[in-house]
């Protein structure tokens, strides 16, 4: 049981990838695009449980000597006149880090001791008695003991395993579209968020640039088009989302997709597992990353203490984590109406809560609160 494939080379992935590796498995990583993703959005870590699967790892320092260090975040009017403003640790975490940098600080250190297949993915999977029967776009077919979907949202891994339907993916009414600006568009470690009803125009300071993202409503939404789509959605907006949106035009790390979570009755199947949204995506404000670190943690953890018992790893895997997972998802569900709230009334509402957000004691309780679900498991000492 020393061979291992996972799907996904994000976040999940490679750190799935580190415990193995240190476990003595031998893993393969396969991920479809040619080479490491660059830029992308910032995400966070929060609170003891996900600081310490990092220390575990060796890497907390690293990431720390990486992270955004974003001081606050302002809702701004039609003129850009600041309406509320918040500490930025309600949103970034203890630690913040553009995606891009940490995939790369994960792919340093599993290079070394995993095997990756860049620009290839899985198009076939026969389970079999002895093992899976994979088989590639590109590399040749081969055999694992077992195989890993740590491929996101929309897995390919859970399709060819579980047949999972679209039922499956519950979309919470947004799409989202993310992409690094060339500049710092004037902003100095800080953030901005200008929201009319049903879309919400924010761009954040990551380092020498800045990151644009929209959030809206997914009515009307042309899937195949999404440039056309989010520039349709934002046409006549104000503040300076028309110099956004001409900045989209050229963006060549442009992301664009539902905000949606992923439910499923069981994370694994004979001998293939999920990890990471392939499992539970919770959507945004559900602790994504974190969540993945500490289910790679867990999920390795089992595999070496049941050594060739890969089915009674799984269960304690789902068991330990399915709990933690569900308050993410909970969390992530509730704080979808502070994307891009549909009237204005919401979006005065919510301005007003955040102006209460560096006061005593709101600022200590919205703190206790947005890392609650972070720190919400024990996690084993393996």
């Amino acid at each position: 049981m020393d061979d291992i494939l996972i799907s996904g080379a994000s976040v999940a992935g490679p750190a799935l990838a580190y415990w193995l590796s240190r476990y003595g498995f031998n893993v393969t990583v396969v991920e479809k695009a040619p080479a490491l993703r660059g830029g992308g959005y910032a995400v966070d870590f929060r609170g003891r449980v996900h600081l310490d699967v990092l220390a575990r790892m060796g890497l907390l320092d690293v990431i720390r000597s990486r992270q955004t260090h974003l001081s606050s975040i302002s809702c701004v009017d039609g003129h850009g006149s600041p309406v509320a403003r918040m500490p930025a640790e309600i949103f970034a975490g203890d630690v913040e880090i553009l995606r891009g940098d940490l995939g790369r600080i994960l792919y340093s250190a599993t290079r070394d001791s995993a095997e990756y297949l860049f620009g290839d993915s899985i198009t076939g999977l026969a389970s079999q008695a002895g093992g899976v029967d994979i088989t590639f776009s590109h590399a040749a077919p081969r055999r694992f003991d077992l195989v890993i979907g740590a491929d996101g949202l929309h897995s390919q891994v859970r399709r060819l395993a579980f047949g999972a339907g679209p039922d499956v993916v519950r979309d919470l009414g947004y799409y989202v579209s993310i992409f690094a600006l060339a500049g710092s568009f004037g902003l100095d470690r800080s953030g901005v968020m200008y929201s009319v009803p049903g879309r919400t125009a924010s761009v954040f300071s990551a380092g020498d640039q800045a990151i644009a993202q929209f959030y809206f409503s997914s009515a009307g939404v042309d899937v195949e088009s999404p440039q056309k789509s989010v520039a349709e959605a934002f046409a006549g907006v104000g503040w300076r989302v028309p110099e956004l949106l001409a900045a989209m035009a050229d963006a060549p790390d442009f992301y664009f997709d539902s905000v949606s979570q992923v439910v499923m009755d069981r994370w694994s199947t004979g001998r293939v597992a999920l990890i990471g949204d392939a499992a539970c995506a919770a959507g945004p404000g559900g602790n994504g990353t974190g969540n993945a670190v500490v289910a790679a943690y867990v999920l390795a953890g089992e595999l070496a203490a049941a050594r060739g018992d890969y089915r009674t790893a799984f269960a304690r895997y789902e068991q330990l984590l399915r709990p933690y997972v569900a308050r993410e998802q909970k969390q992530a569900t509730g704080g979808s109406q502070f994307l891009a709230p549909a009237t204005q009334q919401k979006i005065d509402q919510r301005n007003r809560l955040f102006r209460m957000l560096p006061y005593l004691p709101a600022k200590r309780a919205i703190r206790y609160l947005s890392t609650r679900t972070a720190t919400a498991i024990n996690l084993p000492d393996y």
